[in-house]
């Protein structure tokens, strides 16, 4: 499988008329495949809670578009922001296990995203209100 330009393109539209204002495309190629390999387009718009991911760090790639990273401490206080996008020159981002995050999309983009082992739904308490 290739990724182009049309790809994201139909992702894109995809997210757009999603009520979510984003859709996601699994890459892992089967069902025992224990890696988390995700493409997601994102509107401007969609919400992403803050949370963490307690067991594993996330590697995120920011292949078209712009957004901002967030990081927060334990009490929702902000601690860092990281502006991504081909056009910035920031292209990805580490996220270290544990860490509070969260995302605001600026413009339509597309992310890359991995985590290590099998997929896990975040728990309630790995979510934060704002």
């Amino acid at each position: 499988m290739i990724i182009d330009k049309k790809f994201l393109d139909n992702l894109l539209e995809l997210a757009a008329t999603s009520e979510r204002k984003r859709t996601a495309f699994d890459m892992r190629t089967a069902s025992t495949d224990n890696s988390q390999r995700i493409i997601n387009a994102m509107m401007p718009g969609t919400i992403v809670p803050i949370h963490r991911h307690v067991k594993t760090s996330e590697s995120m790639t920011v292949l078209r578009g712009k957004l901002t990273e967030l990081f927060f401490d334990d009490n929702g206080n902000e601690t860092a922001r990281f502006e991504l996008g081909p056009a910035t020159g920031n292209l990805m981002v580490q996220i270290p296990a544990g860490t509070w995050h969260t995302v605001e999309v600026n413009e339509p983009c597309v992310i890359f995203e991995a985590k290590d082992g099998a997929y896990e739904p975040v728990q309630p308490e790995d979510m934060m209100q704002r």
